[in-house]
This record gives structure tokens, C-alpha cells and sequence, in this order.
């Protein structure tokens, strides 16, 4: 009896500490969360009991089982011949129970057909097997419930937007601390329209007065057609507009426009080639092709 009361005992020591572990796990997973070093102090002291807890229950399962062992090395005759925990699970949940069938009894569980008079009986699903079954299910209704209804986790759709969205926010912050970086000699022709549209909005504060609204020119010169008087491709309209042209009444913007804002803005007026829009100043300065194309110089044709 006393070496059944230990065994018993044993028991509880052991579901203590497997609850002790899934409790330090559920700490240990909050804890990833807090933000304050108060309540990171609180886990730290809590994870420290909840050591100290499991050493004590390693200690007692140890010491009940010296007891048990003097207990029956005194008296054999009181000891109870205990299935390992690990027989226990093993029958009852992976491999089930094991016994061949009484041939007397086959019958019983014979089903209707045969192949070839090879009989199939009706056995049980291995428990391994019937668990996972049930796991699926489970996971089915979790899985509803939760795209469905709830929405605690993200769909694949949802998490690619996700992605999207913090992808754009790093292109931002890449291109907010290379701005400074572009000048004259770096600068590039860029094609996405939401720079292209801040661009415009710019050239219409600021340069819509001088060359039109479309670029056709007024006082000064046409945008939209092959000749230019400055620059011509991507590097040298971003130094006529970073510098200026004082001697001509145009300012340098390098002061008011970010390098960034330069290089859209150039890469803006660029764009206008081609257009022929209504009331075209006449070409001033020197033919120059394939400028909207390339970020490097671009070439001079000089025509009469």
C-alpha cells in the first residue's frame, strides 16, 4: 500500500511539473511582448520561482523514488508492478491495444467481402492515425473560423500587402537618407509615377511662370521639343536647375528643391519632349537626341 501511495504521488509530482513547464513557456512567450522594464523584471522573478519550483519536484521525485526502492527491498511482497508512463501513452495513443484476436472471434468482425479468400476484418483505427484525423478537423474549423470570421491572422493576400506596404516604407526611408547623395554627376531618369506626379506639381509652382504650363516656353525657352540652350539629358537639365542660369533671370532652386526633388523634376521635363502642345515657342539652341534615354550625355546633332 505504501509503495502505491508513492507511486500515486509520483503521479501528481510529474503533472505538476509538465504544467510548470507549459506555464514558464506561456510566460516565456508573453514576456517577448512587454515593454517596460517593470514588467520584464516581474517575468525574470517568475521564471526564477518557477525554476526553483521544478528543482524542487526533481528532488522529490527523487527522493520518493529512493523510499519507494528501500520500501520494497524491505518488503517485497507489498510492490506493485508499475507500467511505465511511457508504455501507458504508447498503448493508449500511438499504438493501441496490440492483442491478436481470438481466431474463435474473427467472425464477428469479418467483413462481408473477400479478395481472392483473403478475409478483411474490421479492425480499429491505430490511435495515431485517429488523432490525426481529429486534428485536421480541429484545424478546419480553426481555419474557417478564423479567415472567416475572426481574422487574428493574416490571409496570404493580406500578409503580401503587408510586405508591400513595409517594402515601401524601407524604398522611403533608403531614398530620404540618399537623397543628399544625388547630384549633377549621379543623377538618374526616373519612372515611377507617383515621383513623376510630385514633379509636375512642383514644375507648376514653380516653373509653369517662365516655360508654360506644358512646357511649350514663354519667357523662357520650349521644353518639349530636341534643342536645347542648357543641358539637355537627365545630368545637365538637374545642373541648370540646381545652379540656375543667373545671367538669364533663371535662379538656382538647389536652396529650395531637395536633389531628389531635382532629379524628378528633371527627369519631369524630359518627359514633355514630344508633347507639341499649343502655342510652342519656337526651338532655341542646339538639336539634341535621345535624351529622354539615357542618364548620361546625350548626343548633339547640330542642324541649320
Amino acid at each position: 500500500m505504501n509503495a502505491f501511495r508513492i507511486s500515486t504521488f509520483k503521479k501528481k509530482a510529474l503533472a505538476g511539473l509538465i504544467l510548470m513547464f507549459f506555464l514558464s513557456q506561456g510566460l516565456s512567450a508573453q514576456g517577448q511582448y512587454a515593454a517596460d522594464t517593470q514588467t520584464i523584471q516581474l517575468y525574470v522573478v517568475a521564471v526564477m520561482l518557477i525554476f526553483v519550483c521544478v528543482a524542487v519536484l526533481i528532488t522529490a521525485i527523487y527522493t520518493l523514488q529512493v523510499m519507494q526502492f528501500l520500501l520494497v527491498k524491505d518488503s517485497p511482497e507489498t510492490a506493485i508492478v508499475q507500467e511505465s508512463l511511457w508504455s501507458r501513452i504508447y498503448k493508449r495513443y500511438i499504438a493501441g491495444d496490440m492483442t491478436p484476436v481470438d481466431p474463435e472471434k474473427e467472425k464477428a468482425i469479418a467483413l462481408s467481402h473477400s479478395y481472392d479468400g483473403i478475409v478483411e476484418l474490421d479492425n480499429y483505427m491505430p490511435p495515431w492515425l485517429k488523432y490525426i484525423f481529429y486534428g485536421t478537423i480541429a484545424f478546419a474549423i480553426i481555419y474557417l473560423v478564423n479567415f472567416f470570421s475572426l481574422g487574428l491572422v493574416q490571409t496570404s493576400e493580406q500578409e503580401y500587402m503587408a510586405e508591400v506596404q513595409q517594402a515601401e516604407i524601407q524604398i522611403a526611408e533608403y531614398r530620404k537618407a540618399n537623397a543628399a547623395a544625388i547630384d549633377e554627376n549621379t543623377a538618374k531618369v526616373v519612372k515611377e509615377e507617383a515621383l513623376l506626379a510630385q514633379a509636375k506639381s512642383i514644375y507648376e509652382q514653380n516653373c509653369k511662370a517662365c516655360h508654360g504650363g506644358a512646357g511649350e516656353g514663354g519667357v523662357g525657352p520650349n521644353l518639349t521639343d530636341e534643342y536645347w540652350i542648357h543641358g539637355g539629358d537627365v545630368k545637365g537639365v538637374f545642373k541648370t536647375i540646381k545652379y540656375g542660369i543667373p545671367q538669364k533671370g533663371m535662379i538656382a532652386w538647389q536652396q529650395k528643391l531637395k536633389p531628389d526633388e531635382i532629379q524628378s523634376v528633371a527627369s519631369y521635363i524630359l518627359s514633355l519632349q514630344g508633347t507639341n502642345p499649343a502655342n510652342a515657342k519656337e526651338p532655341q539652341g542646339e538639336k539634341l537626341t535621345s535624351a529622354t534615354n539615357t542618364s548620361g550625355p546625350a548626343t548633339l546633332s547640330v542642324t541649320d
